[in-house]
């Protein structure tokens, strides 16, 4: 089973000045709600995460959400034999996850660690339902922070681009 979640940096907080309601689409992804975050296999008690303190969390989310769209685009789905590929690279670093999906499954590898050690293996379809729970869960957490963001309209694109789905 797969796990997704976060923690909010205290090293790095939000300015105090910052506008929730009208924070464009950068300063959301880039700027704001730094931390850690991290994927794990709970079945067999494995994950990947960071422990840098910087990482843009709803950016995270985002890009999770938008690689799991990336990596169907085969016609043929989960019956597709080809190899899809896709990255997700952190701003202040050279590390990257990398994702790829074949049949069903995805296997998601982190450059961060040893090459020995095999890459987290979730199904398509676990991945997508998680990262998708994942964002609305941390932008109900987010909006509980600062009421404001509730009101921003590029948040409401984000989650209606992005629904839960059942």
């Amino acid at each position: 089973m797969l796990d997704i979640g976060y923690a909010l940096s205290h090293r790095f907080p939000d300015p105090p000045q910052t506008d929730y309601r009208r924070a464009d689409v950068h300063a959301l992804r880039h700027d704001l709600f730094c931390g850690d975050v991290y994927l794990a296999d709970t079945a067999s008690d494995r994950e990947v995460s960071t422990a840098w303190g910087w990482v843009p969390v709803l950016d995270f989310a985002w890009a999770l959400c938008d690689i799991v769209e990336r990596v169907d685009r085969d016609p043929a789905g989960s019956r597709a034999s080809r190899p899809q590929h896709a990255e997700l690279d952190f701003t202040e670093s050279t590390d990257r996850l990398l994702f790829e999906r074949r049949f069903g499954w995805v296997d998601v590898e982190a450059e961060w660690l040893p090459a020995s050690e095999p890459p987290l293996t979730f199904s398509h379809t676990e991945l997508r339902r998680e990262a998708r729970d994942f964002l609305h869960d941390l932008v109900a957490d987010l909006t509980d922070l600062h009421d404001d963001l509730a009101d921003n309209p590029a948040i409401w694109t984000l989650l209606a681009r992005f629904p839960r789905l059942p």
